[in-house]
């Protein structure tokens, strides 16, 4: 097993406990439907956590050469995977029947739960400028990667869930445009 299977098989398992408890929320609100009614905000948010830990996922991987095996990269990883199922399980509400329409919900979290992810891209930028240095700044690096970040923010700021459901509609468009854009 080389050193980049070790560190990441933890990183790997809370990865996957994130979007399986993202996709339990999911299930438990459809389930609920009949009485509850979910919402884009909702969902949209749920879209967006689950595109991100994905290519967080294909980030590790594209990196792994240069992760050099260590107790800060280690913990680093699990504060940051950690913090990624922290905000899958904000998502949803643990009892969707508590809630007659999930949007309130969506209103009560969403700054917590896009902070989140907020705070995991800005270390795995960092993380990643640390180790490789500063690639060129191309139009596609600064639609694709760059305006993650001020388009979170105000995603935070805003107190406008309008302003809010277009950032994340902006942010999830984000992810098949990086795969499509070479």
């Amino acid at each position: 097993m080389s050193g980049f299977e070790f560190v990441f098989s933890l990183f790997g398992l809370i990865l996957g406990l994130a979007l399986a408890e993202g996709l339990g929320g999911l299930a438990r609100a459809l389930k609920a439907s009949h009485r509850v009614r979910i919402g884009w905000p909702t969902a949209l948010l749920g879209l967006f956590v689950s595109c991100d830990v994905v290519t967080f996922w294909m980030y590790g991987w594209a990196v792994r050469d240069l992760i050099p095996i260590s107790w800060p990269v280690l913990f680093g990883g699990f504060l940051v995977t950690a913090t990624y199922y922290v905000a899958a399980s904000l998502v949803f509400p643990d009892d969707p029947e508590e809630w007659t329409d999930l949007t309130a919900h969506f209103d009560k979290h969403r700054r917590k739960v896009i902070g989140a992810l907020l705070l995991c891209n800005a270390a795995l930028v960092a993380t990643v400028l640390a180790l490789d240095g500063m690639p060129e700044l191309t139009l596609r690096r600064a639609v694709v990667t760059w305006s993650f970040f001020p388009v979170a923010a105000l995603a935070i700021a805003t107190k406008d869930r309008r302003v809010a459901v277009a950032c994340l509609l902006w942010l999830i468009a984000l992810y098949p445009l990086s795969a499509v854009w070479h």
